[in-house]
């Protein structure tokens, strides 16, 4: 079962990676962005917690984001140990340029599989988290 997972977790990322190459971005970094698109900036953990990396990872995920201008991390007024992080404009406009293509990658892919089978996996899958 896990390398099945695994396996089918590799062929999603491709796609979505292909899908969204004309715009410089990775699914991995579609989905950090996706994260931070709220109205009050989150914290490091959050968004570690919510995509289920450690904070070192996000971190280092970041890092090119920022230097591409898409988000900005600032220091935590509430705690100056603790990092928020918040979406450029820039940000904002390249996730609004690149959700109708995740959209359309995921309807294919809803396409793929029969009627009920993508809530059927959803489901399976949130099981084991």
């Amino acid at each position: 079962m896990c390398l099945a997972v695994q396996r089918a977790a590799r062929a999603l990322a491709r796609r979505f990676d292909d899908a969204m190459r004309p715009y410089d971005l990775t699914n991995g970094q579609f989905s950090l962005l996706m994260s931070l698109n709220r109205p009050k900036p989150p914290n490091l953990s959050s968004v570690a917690s919510l995509l289920a990396m450690d904070r070192t990872t996000l971190t280092a995920a970041l890092k090119p984001l920022e230097r591409r201008g898409l988000v900005t991390v600032t220091p935590d007024p509430a705690d100056r140990r603790g990092r928020l992080m918040a979406l450029t404009t820039k940000g904002m406009r390249l996730l609004t340029d690149v959700t109708p293509i995740w959209k359309s990658t995921h309807g294919e892919l809803e396409k793929q599989l029969g009627p009920g089978e993508h809530d059927q996996l959803l489901g399976s899958l949130r099981k084991v988290l």
